[in-house]
């Protein structure tokens, strides 16, 4: 089965503005630094997406372990 990359490139998309919308800031660079960091193609653009998906759990993780417990509550 061949996937068009027109439908790849709107699927990225999608997720790119699903990430830039919900997850913390600065952990997806924007597409022109993908282009340096990463490459032009979209495996590139994949890449980053999934990097920061991996940062994104990663603060997330960080800011769990951080959180003090809470206190107990007894009557």
């Amino acid at each position: 089965m061949k996937v068009d990359a027109d439908e790849c490139r709107a699927a990225l998309m999608l997720i790119r503005r699903t990430i830039e919308e919900h997850c913390p800031p600065g952990v997806l660079p924007s597409e022109e630094a993908v282009n340096s960091l990463y490459g032009p193609e979209l495996i590139h653009e994949a890449e980053a997406l999934a990097a920061a998906i991996v940062a994104t759990i990663d603060k997330m993780q960080l800011r769990v372990m951080m959180k003090p417990p809470s206190p107990s509550i007894k009557q």
